[in-house]
């Protein structure tokens, strides 16, 4: 598999946390052979860059504020100029930022600016970098998208999460759409629903969620990146438009009643 990524280059958003979904998947895909870009909304991603490459991945990355149109532009810009070109592309950022949590409130009593706000940092983010990115991908004939949705608001919901779940469902079709736009470019484009994980910023009342999953208990962030590095390979060349669950079965359940 290593030998088929070679002179891949991976771009991965949302890395800041240290054991996060996103440097789960920087890491399995520098252990495929990619060579690495990060970013995160902090100064904190120069951690995470110094630990990739002293884990022995070539790595490089800047923080970002991926709301920000001409700022996402000029990294995608400095992106294909680090190592020539961007292959992979991973949104994985969204819901809280650092020192800026999701804001979760109901339709009735939320502000227009919590609207945009999460429908920015979920939805509009991707659009951005994936954007900014496909024209590199199209003049080279060869591009894998990858977006992490969520199994809210693509299968189920939760009070006060309307925003959220309105931006991952977003997410899902803007990829179908794409998806068709890209095909004849040899580009796939694919979204991982990621159901009850624990990372760092999982909650007491989320890791509670998942004692009551099927298989028993939370993912692991290196199993959402499992999936992500399938869709990612060169091997997923005739699959796009398609959502991955990863969520233990949780979404199975119809009888709910202790």
């Amino acid at each position: 598999m290593k030998q088929q990524w070679n002179d891949q280059v991976a771009l991965v958003s949302g890395a800041g946390s240290a054991n996060g979904i996103g440097m789960a998947i920087a890491r399995r895909l520098g252990a495929a052979g990619a060579k690495l870009i990060v970013t995160a909304s902090s100064a904190r991603i120069e951690a995470r860059i110094a630990e990739l490459r002293a884990e022995g991945y070539a790595a490089d990355g800047k923080a970002l504020d991926l709301t920000d149109e001409a700022g996402v532009e000029a990294f995608a810009t400095w992106a294909e100029e680090r190592w020539g070109h961007v292959d992979i592309l991973v949104n994985n950022a969204g819901m809280a930022m650092q020192g800026s949590p999701e804001p979760f409130a109901e339709i009735s009593s939320m502000s227009l600016e919590a609207w945009n706000l999460s429908i920015a940092r979920n939805l509009t983010s991707a659009f951005l970098l994936t954007r900014a990115l496909l024209p590199g991908m199209q003049r080279r004939g060869y591009g894998r998208i990858v977006s992490i949705s969520s199994t809210t608001g693509t299968r189920a919901g939760n009070p006060g999460e309307a925003a959220y779940s309105a931006a991952k469902a977003g997410m899902v079709g803007m990829n179908m759409g794409l998806a068709l736009e890209v095909a004849r470019h040899g580009i796939t484009v694919n979204a991982v629903a990621p159901g009850w994980i624990a990372t760092g910023s999982s909650t007491p009342h989320e890791q509670r969620a998942a004692t009551y999953v099927p298989v028993g208990r939370a993912g692991r962030p290196e199993e959402v990146a499992a999936a992500v590095a399938f869709l990612a390979s060169p091997e997923a060349s005739y699959i796009t438009g398609e959502l991955l669950v990863v969520d233990g079965g949780n979404c199975l359940i119809e009888d709910k009643a202790p």
